[in-house]
C-alpha cells in the first residue's frame, strides 16, 4: 500500500534528515516508526503526507507515485489520509465542531453530512459533549483528542500520527493508543511516529527503527 524507495531528505548541507530510506507498509498495518529525537520520524511522516518533498527517491501509495501528483490535485490524495500533527494545529478561535469539520468543509460536504460525521468522530474519542466548546477551554489531552477526531472525520484509509502521546501521562497515553487501535480495526492503516518504548512494546505490530535518518532495523510481531 505504501512503498518508499531510496528516499533521501536534506534540509541543510551537509546533514541528511533521511538517508536512503526504503520500506513497505501493507494495507491494514498498525506500525510504529521509532527512534531518538532528531532521527527523522517527523520528516518521514511529512513526506508520506506530501507536506514536504524528498530530495531523492520515490513514494508510492496504492501504486501511484505521489511525487508526480500536481499540487492542484493533491487534495485527492489527502481525501484518503488523516494526520495528527505533533503541535495539533487547532484553530483556537473556532469551536471544537468547526475544527473537526474543517476537512469536510474543504471537500464541500453538505452541512447535514458534516454534522453527522463530526458528531460520530467526536463520540469515538469521547468528546461529543464538548462539541461547541473552544480548544483553549480544553485540557491538553482533550485537545489531542480533537486533533484525532479531525484526522478521522473523513474516514481515511491511512492515518498518520506524529508523537501523539509525547506530553501525556501513561494512563492517558494508553487511552489515546486504544483509540488508534479501534480505528485500525475499522480498516485504516495506522502509522505512528513515537519514541515511547512501552507503548511500542504493547501496541506495535510492525516497527521500523530510525537512527540519524537511516532505517537500522525492523520488527514484525507474529
Amino acid at each position: 500500500m505504501i512503498e518508499l524507495y531510496h528516499v533521501w531528505k536534506q534540509y541543510q548541507k551537509p546533514h541528511w534528515a533521511l538517508s536512503d530510506v526504503s520500506l513497505e507498509i501493507n494495507s491494514g498495518d498498525f506500525c510504529f516508526i521509532t527512534g531518538p529525537s532528531g532521527s527523522g520520524k517527523t520528516t518521514l511522516l511529512k513526506i508520506i503526507f506530501r507536506e514536504i518533498y524528498p530530495s531523492e527517491g520515490q513514494i508510492l501509495i496504492d501504486g501511484v507515485n505521489i511525487l508526480k501528483i500536481p499540487d492542484h490535485k493533491i487534495f485527492r490524495l489527502r481525501r484518503s489520509m488523516g494526520i495528527v500533527f505533533q503541535d495539533f494545529r487547532l484553530l483556537f478561535h473556532q469551536s471544537v465542531f468547526d475544527n473537526v469539520a474543517l476537512p469536510l468543509q474543504i471537500l464541500g460536504q453538505p452541512y447535514k453530512e458534516i454534522r453527522r460525521r463530526v458528531f460520530n468522530a467526536l463520540r469515538q474519542v469521547n468528546l461529543h459533549h464538548k462539541m461547541w466548546d473552544f480548544p483553549q477551554r480544553l485540557s491538553y489531552g482533550e485537545q489531542q483528542r480533537v486533533a484525532i477526531a479531525r484526522a478521522i472525520v473523513n474516514q481515511p484509509k491511512i492515518l498518520l500520527a506524529d508523537e501523539p502521546t509525547g506530553n501525556l501521562d501513561p494512563e492517558l497515553a494508553f487511552e489515546i493508543m486504544a483509540i488508534f487501535k479501534d480505528i485500525n480495526k475499522q480498516g485504516a492503516t495506522v502509522i505512528i511516529g513515537s519514541h515511547d518504548r512501552e507503548l511500542i512494546r504493547h501496541f506495535g505490530d510492525k516497527i521500523f527503527f530510525l537512527q540519524k535518518g537511516k532505517i537500522i532495523g525492523k520488527e514484525v510481531k507474529p
